[in-house]
């Protein structure tokens, strides 16, 4: 990856199934390669171990993900980058709360992206635009949609940036045909809650969903 894109920052996401020792290695081997690693190894305890061996800054959106979290994450130096999310953090306000005490504590921040649509990247597009002590680029799934419940239009990449959409509101407009057909796939797809594990078990029937596997 670094020999086929040079010039872009790469990161490294093992979303905490390595034990210290796999992190520890990969983190030293990756010296000069990522601009952060993610999440190697489950907990803060485990983080503050990694961070202590390794060359990077090490982010998190699975062991800080309240408040309450971070004081133990500070007090341990486990994460020095803390990826926000308002649909976890409480709203745009929170989240604005969230990147003050970042400042404070001079921890990085960016942005953890799922699966999600127009509305939600939206939202994300002007908290980012608000937040001025974001030191790394946000991440984000939505390119890789298939289908919007917004007007096409509103939301466009232009070298790996997205506008703030100037419109009222949100700056996006909703659209009820596309909505209404999302609407109906779901309710009609059976599935109401995620399941990683059963569906690994279709490929691995013995697959168990245990962190720090390797």
């Amino acid at each position: 990856m670094r020999r086929a894109f040079p010039d872009h920052p790469l990161r490294l996401d093992p979303n905490a199934v390595w034990t210290t020792e796999t992190s520890v290695k990969a983190g030293r081997a990756l010296d000069g390669v990522l601009e952060y690693l993610e999440d190697p190894t489950p907990g803060i305890e485990g983080m503050a171990a990694v961070a202590r061996e390794v060359p990077m800054p090490l982010a998190t959106n699975m062991c800080v993900v309240a408040f309450d979290e971070l004081a133990p994450a500070v007090a341990a130096d486990a994460v020095q980058v803390v990826l926000s999310d308002h649909h976890y953090w409480g709203g745009l306000r929170r989240s604005k709360l969230l990147s003050g005490i970042c400042d404070t504590f001079g921890m990085g921040l960016s942005m953890h992206s799922n699966s999600h649509l127009g509305i939600s990247l939206a939202a994300m597009t002007h908290l980012a635009a608000a937040t001025p002590n974001l030191t790394y680029a946000c991440d984000t799934h939505w390119p890789w949609k298939t289908e919007d419940v917004i007007v096409d239009g509103a939301l466009t990449f232009t070298d790996g940036s997205v506008p703030v959409p100037t419109a009222p509101g949100l700056g996006v407009e909703l659209d009820p045909d596309a909505l209404a057909r999302l609407h109906e796939q779901y309710v009609h797809c059976g599935q109401r809650n995620r399941d990683d594990t059963g569906y690994m078990r279709r490929f691995d029937p013995t697959f168990q969903a245990d962190l720090a596997r390797w």
